[in-house]
């Protein structure tokens, strides 16, 4: 893998620690993730009778200039009984609120759509009989005809499927007149990269092999209205077992729920994937779901920095019923706000204590890299094409008198490059600028970045990201 700056590339980029991809040399050290901390609610269900009664999420959160915006699904209804999965109940709208702080949201009064006589609600306008809770949305400005664009699930002829709305404001939206655009498709996340756009969701069980098994599919189009006839599994936890013996077994092994909702950092992208981990009786109602991360560098591909790790453990949730079996649900929307990380989600069942809850990191520290031996630690990043110029920052904890990180640049065959021999970083920063005594920037070339971690601690050093800025002219 290359990271390419430059007018046809990108103007920036993050390599995560986490990433091997981005640090495919290391010696002595070793990834950590950090779970999601300070679980909170925060937009709790509608009083009993109405539309948003419970709340499924299924949705996405994103923000626009200094609003946040969220679309959610309510629910309402009496509850099903028997079968344990996350549609509880047996009508749902999709919503919308805002908040100047994706803390603290409201419910605008929209009056677009009536509900048990009155347009004084937040649903939206989306006009499909056959709407089912499953929807991702992405915001082009660019595309001044249709800027906002929805993923979304819906039954037709009797089968779920995977269909597309195109709108101006995010309030009003068109069904694309040739839905639906592929088969059963529940996605989590939606996302262009490098020309295309891409949805991401837990498709057909049996599309890639004969035994049922939830797997990250993901869905390509050029134009958001023809799209890959079929899907490519991105990523799949369950095992291969096929046979005779076998065809009974359903649910009782790990597999991915909703695919992912995506993060599109420029040039890599981060996924929130649902952990299904199957009760072995295959009865849904006894089953649990973390929340794992998985990266990718072409929104088809993704790997697990650790497989299995629970980054959003879905124990002792906030609000969650006592006596249930925890199950979370992801949702689309990740932001950096001011010195923290957000990400917006949500319980799977549609029972008690739904609504949409968030957790924080500290900014962009999801995780890193430790050295586990001190003697020798060190990483080094694949090569990064710089054109013209770009400075470097590095997001690191853990430095003091004791422990320091020495970043210096090397070609890309592992020579020093004159001018920027190993710079000591010793103090904790999110975006630190490394400058040596000659130079505040890279210069034009084909590089790799080395870090060493030393100092009487070295393994008190946590290496989070390094971000790179091409400085414009």
């Amino acid at each position: 893998m290359t990271i390419k700056l430059a007018d046809d590339g990108l103007n920036d980029a993050v390599l995560f620690a986490f990433d091997e991809q981005a640090f495919p040399f290391r010696n002595h050290v070793q990834i950590h993730l950090i779970p999601g901390q300070k679980a909170q609610m925060v937009l709790p269900p509608g009083p009993p009778g109405t539309h948003d009664e419970a709340v499924l999420y299924y949705g996405t959160v994103l923000r626009i200039g200094d609003t946040f915006h969220m679309w959610y699904f309510g629910s309402y209804g009496a509850q099903r009984e028997g079968i344990g999965h996350g549609h509880g109940r047996p009508s749902s709208v999709l919503c919308y609120a805002t908040s100047a702080d994706g803390i603290q949201w409201d419910r605008p009064e929209l009056g677009l759509v009536e509900f048990n006589g009155s347009r004084q609600n937040n649903i939206v306008d989306l006009p499909d009989p056959g709407l089912r809770p499953a929807a991702a949305i992405l915001y082009e400005p660019e595309d001044s005809e249709r800027p906002y664009k929805l993923a979304y699930e819906a039954t037709v002829d009797g089968q779920a499927r995977f269909c597309v709305a195109f709108s101006r404001d995010g309030l009003r939206w068109q069904p694309y007149e040739a839905n639906p655009v592929g088969p059963f498709l529940e996605m989590a996340g939606v996302t262009r990269f490098d020309g295309m756009y891409y949805v991401v969701g837990q498709g057909p069980l049996t599309a890639h092999r004969p035994q049922r098994a939830r797997q990250l599919m993901v869905f390509a189009s050029k134009d958001f209205e023809y799209w890959s006839p079929c899907g490519a599994v991105g990523l799949d936890r369950s095992p291969d077992l096929t046979g005779p013996s076998v065809e009974t077994n359903w649910n009782h092994i790990e597999e991915i729920h909703l695919g992912a909702g995506l993060w599109n950092r420029g040039n890599v992208i981060l996924g929130i994937y649902g952990q299904w981990h199957g009760h072995y009786s295959g009865d849904r109602r006894f089953l649990t779901m973390d929340l794992g991360l998985a990266i990718s560098h072409d929104a088809i591909h993704f790997t697990e920095p650790i497989p299995g790790f629970a980054l959003i453990p879905a124990r002792e949730q906030p609000g969650s019923p006592a006596g249930e079996f925890p199950a979370l649900m992801q949702g689309q929307g990740m932001e950096n706000v001011g010195d923290e990380t957000y990400y917006w989600y949500s319980l799977w069942k549609g029972t008690s204590g739904t609504g949409v809850r968030m957790v924080k990191w500290t900014r962009d520290r999801l995780g890193s890299l430790i050295p586990f031996a001190p003697k020798g630690a060190r990483v080094l990043t694949c090569p990064v094409d710089i054109e013209g110029a770009a400075r470097l920052y590095v997001n690191a904890s853990g430095l003091g008198e004791y422990s320091s990180l020495q970043i210096s640049v090397l070609d890309e065959g592992f020579r020093p490059v004159p001018g920027y021999a190993p710079v000591t970083i010793d103090e904790d920063g999110l975006r630190a600028p490394v400058q040596w005594p000659d130079h505040d920037v890279i210069a034009e070339g084909r590089f790799r970045i080395e870090v060493q971690f030393s100092g009487i601690r070295p393994e008190d050093c946590h290496l989070h990201a390094l971000y790179l800025e091409r400085v414009l002219s």
